[in-house]
């Protein structure tokens, strides 16, 4: 469990909110609570890793509508929503756009904790990509123009002389711009090449 994860409740429910902190605090996991949706993308930090536990029916806001929005960033935390009014249509809806998990209001503390959990589990999976992704991009931007379209080449599966002749540059510049390209992005093999410049292509 990552140790800086935080738990962010947000529910117009006072009671609900202290109930949910108690019982993170029991288990040393921190938590921060809003009384809104507003107020918690008034606060938002998209470096802050961690999950929401998110009620579906607020004053403003609704859980739903917050969810829906958090889903046009870059980056935000999973979602597990909580509700005393859910019902089919909504349980799939929040489902099919990301949630981690819907629970119904009165909930077992043990099944909110492990779908606590398990969010902060795959929120540092998701991160870890990330930053692996970004790594590879800032290697990326070290590349002379002709040294990434000679790699682009290469992950395409053409060999070195079919790029010389594509290109119209000689054989020897081919291999050396592919040379300093891999050293740049720190591929050990072609296939390591490979797999890094599949990691960027958006999904």
């Amino acid at each position: 469990m990552p140790s800086n994860s935080t738990v962010f409740i947000i529910d117009d429910d006072h009671e609900v909110r202290e109930a949910i902190e108690l019982l993170l605090q029991s288990i040393g996991l921190v938590s921060k609570s809003y009384e809104s949706a507003q107020a918690y993308l008034d606060d938002f930090d998209p470096q802050a890793s961690g999950c929401l536990v998110l009620d579906v029916r607020m004053r403003g806001m609704s859980g739903l509508d917050l969810q829906n929005h958090l889903n046009t960033l870059p980056q935000s935390p999973p979602v597990i929503i909580i509700t005393g009014h859910g019902d089919i249509p909504m349980a799939v809806q929040a489902v099919q756009k990301g949630a981690a998990n819907f629970i119904e209001k009165p909930f077992k503390e043990q099944v909110l904790l492990d779908s606590i959990h398990r969010a902060i589990e795959h929120d540092a999976e998701q991160r870890g990509k990330a930053l692996i992704k970004e790594e590879i991009q800032s290697r990326l931007d070290l590349l002379t123009p002709r040294e990434r379209q000679v790699i682009n080449e290469v992950v395409t599966g053409k060999r070195n002389k079919s790029i010389a002749n594509d290109l119209n540059i000689t054989l020897s510049t081919v291999e050396a711009h592919r040379a300093k390209g891999m050293e740049k992005l720190q591929a050990k093999s072609l296939s390591h090449l490979m797999r890094m410049m599949i990691s960027l292509t958006p999904k």
